[in-house]
């Protein structure tokens, strides 16, 4: 007679939901959901940012083969290092830094505001960073070593003054832009009294600081840019998370526990510092911000702004643009933000058309 052992089945693993569009990747003992288009946007955009980084160094009064250029940043010997090296490649660099802050920075301000027209330079950030850079240039303090800390003093003070006058025992996302745009006005006068009461030459200096250029820049702006950057990537991963419950509607976001007030301030400080640093070090290049993050999340089509895509996006902006300002109207060398308003401008007309028919719709009335 033979004994019968029952072995017992081993427990089915629990497979987690999958939403339609997100892949499942494990990693270790976790796993994560990965949307597919988004990835596929993302790995895109960086592509054309190598493209864009490449034909920006090889462009210029002189044309430089991209093998010479591929040598340079490999750190060969080469006949061009002075070309590509010393002259184009920190000034690209500059540009790409500020070209992914000003496009975090619009995603996040956006996600609180729930409104594509709330960037930093329309709900004046930028300006409040421009006025008090421009102010300390008319004092005296004109090293681009100092700037950057200079404009963020400026910016987060702009934001805190918005963020106080459109507090009501709440924010809300119609009188946060409307205030934002009154106080941009407001220090935009400011700005302009900076420059009739300081030195002609710092005047000057300033003005063309004012309209965003890249021209000058080098390692040191692009140093405290990057270093920033770097310190604030666990703020913006925080941040990456956050959004998803800012996302939400209030009450669904109150009923899981989330504590919206401490939330959205938290995501508006990552921005206003972003968006401050990256004017201190490139000026303020308007529109960046505006375009980069509805740009991103019309090609992803997700829920929430992807700020990956929005970075690079931001990144291609400024560095395309400011390639595109060396090259157009040569010698004559035009700023990055005359060319990236040229762009914004329409858009941002286009966006407030869309809105008052969307609005005209919803009311039964004519747009």
């Amino acid at each position: 007679m033979t004994a019968r052992t029952d072995t017992a089945a081993p427990a089915a693993r629990p497979v987690p939901l999958r939403p339609a569009g997100y892949a499942l990747v494990r990693a270790g003992r976790g796993s994560f959901l990965l949307h597919r288009r988004a990835t596929a946007t993302a790995a895109a955009l960086a592509v054309l940012l190598a493209a864009v980084c490449v034909a920006y160094l090889c462009a210029g009064e002189n044309w430089v083969a991209p093998a010479e250029v591929l040598k340079v940043l490999a750190g060969e010997p080469s006949g061009q290092q002075l070309v590509v090296g010393t002259l184009r490649l920190p000034r690209m660099v500059v540009g790409l830094l500020a070209g992914a802050a000003f496009g975090v920075a619009g995603g996040l301000i956006q996600t609180v505001a729930r409104n594509p027209l709330a960037s930093p330079d329309i709900i004046g950030v930028t300006q409040g960073a421009g006025a008090v850079t421009v102010g300390a240039m008319t004092f005296g303090v004109t090293s681009f070593a100092v700037l950057p800390y200079v404009s963020v003093a400026g910016g987060v003070l702009a934001a805190l003054l918005v963020y106080v006058f459109a507090w009501r025992g709440g924010l809300h996302a119609t009188r946060f832009v409307l205030i934002g745009i009154g106080f941009a006005v407001a220090l935009r006068s400011v700005t302009q009294l900076f420059l009739t009461k300081g030195d002609y030459l710092v005047a000057q200096q300033a003005q063309v600081w004012m309209t965003g250029s890249l021209n000058g820049r080098g390692w040191a702006e692009a140093a405290p840019l990057g270093w920033a950057l770097l310190a604030l990537l666990p703020a913006v991963a925080w941040a990456a998370r956050a959004q998803r419950t800012v996302s939400l509607d209030d009450g669904t976001a109150t009923a899981l526990g989330v504590r919206l007030g401490r939330v959205r301030l938290g995501l508006v400080a990552v921005g206003v510092v972003l968006a401050s640093m990256a004017t201190g070090a490139a000026g303020p290049v308007d529109f960046v911000a505006l375009l980069a993050p509805q740009i991103a999340r019309r090609l992803t089509r997700t829920a929430q702004i992807p700020l990956v895509c929005s970075a690079l996006l931001g990144a291609v902006i400024v560095v395309l643009g400011d390639l595109l300002a060396r090259k157009l109207l040569a010698p004559t060398e035009l700023p990055v933000g005359v060319l990236t308003a040229a762009v914004g401008a329409p858009y941002l007309i286009w966006l407030l058309v869309r809105g008052h028919r969307a609005r005209g719709r919803a009311t039964g009335g004519e747009a």
